[in-house]
């Protein structure tokens, strides 16, 4: 049986630019970092710049991870083939669910800030409709999408250089508050366990860089190009997100009133720049928010599509979500389903994402860490053509760090450890999905002649088809 092939159709830049548009830096900013300002007060700032260590060493992780695996299932298709069977299935458990609920959260953040313009707007309802078209365009060829990203992409960066330029150059303070004297929110001293708690959801809002490895199928020359990509998609997420929460915390005119606002940037760009210049500001963020569900569709349904062509689910199901658009080269089945199941979660409280994401990323990153090492020792990524440059310190470090963070999550009622409950149900509930299920059919089979570079590998290919290592 063929296995099902998606069509190249990117280079490194059309990759890049949809994997931007998917992390979106400046909804990352707008929507997300007022959560890590609200944990930590000033100590955002270390917050940002500890998870910006750990994005790098996670950066050359994933990039040689891509490069020797550059499949559409993206994390769980490594950690399958580097790690085994089971733990695959439990990050394939962990990924989708999160995935899609993420579609879901940044699109009702449409309606908040359209709200602006046109008040009175049904939040729930702008960000079901947005989903709904994120799909209908996501269906059309992938290079299309990569040129769209990219224009809505530039809007959204110059807002975020307005917003940098409103702190940078009327600074209230100076930076040796943030690194010496950092503040909570309550106006006490930040403490240590506050800005390692938000060191979590900082790295939530760097979080997307890897996921140019769910283009590896449709890029070309992609065990090069998808590295690139990676540690391209870091470096300016960085840039573009810790330089505007620097900006912010350097510039705000009062601390207390920002930490109180109900939406801190805006509160801070009305201080500094009047109520026009946030209704502008405001409008380029809905239409990054509108840019980034398009692109967090696209990397979503390349997962969902990998799911059904390594037949995860019961057979029709797999047959629907495997189906390849004859024209345009994309799972559109795929596609168009996490299109509506998203529509569907934009009535769900969007607190939800909080507790089920920030642990469940932490998960995946140490696994990864894990089968880095793994690949390494066992030799299946051996052919990888980038390679991490002072191995094993990237992943071991990373580790050190992600294990920290987890107990300080231990030690977070509220959040924290909430989250990490749920983060272990879904795991439990993959693993029994996959003892009960799969282990009953005979195994989980991966597709093994996955797309390798430009055209389908042939079956026992060293780049398409990874370990056997069935649990």
């Amino acid at each position: 049986m063929t296995t099902p092939a998606l069509r190249r159709g990117l280079r490194t830049l059309g990759t890049l630019l949809i994997t931007l548009s998917a992390i979106s830096p400046a909804s990352s900013v707008f929507i997300i970092a007022p959560g890590v300002l609200t944990g930590a007060g000033t100590g955002a700032f270390l917050s940002f710049a500890a998870a910006a260590v750990v994005g790098v060493f996670m950066a050359f992780v994933y990039a040689e991870l891509a490069s020797a695996f550059p499949v559409a299932g993206g994390e769980y298709a490594i950690v399958a083939r580097t790690l085994g069977r089971l733990p695959g299935f439990a990050v394939l458990g962990l990924m989708i669910i999160t995935q899609v609920l993420i579609v879901a959260v940044i699109a009702l953040g449409v309606g908040t800030y359209l709200g602006v313009l046109w008040p009175g707007l049904p939040g729930p309802t702008v960000a079901a409709v947005t989903c709904v078209l994120a799909a209908v365009v996501g269906v059309f060829d992938i290079k299309l999408n990569a040129w769209v990203t990219g224009v809505f992409l530039a809007i959204e960066l110059l807002a975020l250089v307005v917003v940098s330029a409103l702190g940078l150059l009327h600074p209230a303070r100076p930076v040796t508050d943030l690194l010496l004297h950092p503040v909570a929110a309550d106006g006490r001293p930040a403490t240590v366990g506050a800005i390692a708690i938000a060191v979590a959801v900082a790295m939530f809002a760097y979080n997307g860089y890897g996921s140019a490895v769910y283009f590896g199928e449709e890029t070309q020359d992609a065990s090069r190009g998808i590295a690139r990509a990676i540690l391209l998609a870091l470096a300016v997420t960085v840039v573009a997100e810790l330089v505007p929460v620097t900006a912010v915390l350097l510039g705000a005119p009062d601390l207390g009133q920002l930490f109180g606002a109900e939406n801190m940037l805006s509160a801070f760009i009305t201080a500094r720049g009047g109520g026009t210049l946030d209704t502008v500001l405001s409008l380029a963020v809905a239409l990054a928010i509108m840019n980034a569900v398009l692109a967090i569709v696209l990397i979503s349904s390349r997962l969902v599509f990998s799911s059904g062509r390594d037949r995860a689910w019961p057979g029709a199901v797999n047959r629907a979500l495997a189906a390849v658009h004859p024209r345009f080269g994309t799972p559109w089945v795929a596609t168009a389903g996490t299109g509506i199941v998203a529509a569907l979660l934009c009535y769900v409280d969007p607190q939800l994402l909080l507790v089920v994401t920030s642990t469940s990323i932490v998960v995946v990153y140490a696994a990864l860490c894990v089968g880095a090492i793994n690949g390494r020792r066992t030799g299946v990524t051996a052919h990888a053509k980038y390679r991490m440059p002072w191995f094993p310190v990237a992943p071991l470090l990373a580790l050190a760090v992600l294990v920290f963070v987890v107990y300080q999550n231990l030690l977070d009622p509220a959040v924290g450890r909430p989250s990490l409950i749920v983060t272990a149900g879904i795991i439990l509930l993959a693993a029994a999905y996959y003892g009960v299920v799969l282990r009953r059919r005979g195994g989980w089979q991966l597709a093994e002649d996955v797309v390798a570079e430009d055209g389908p590998a042939r079956a026992g290919d060293p780049g398409a088809t990874g370990a056997r290592t069935d649990q």
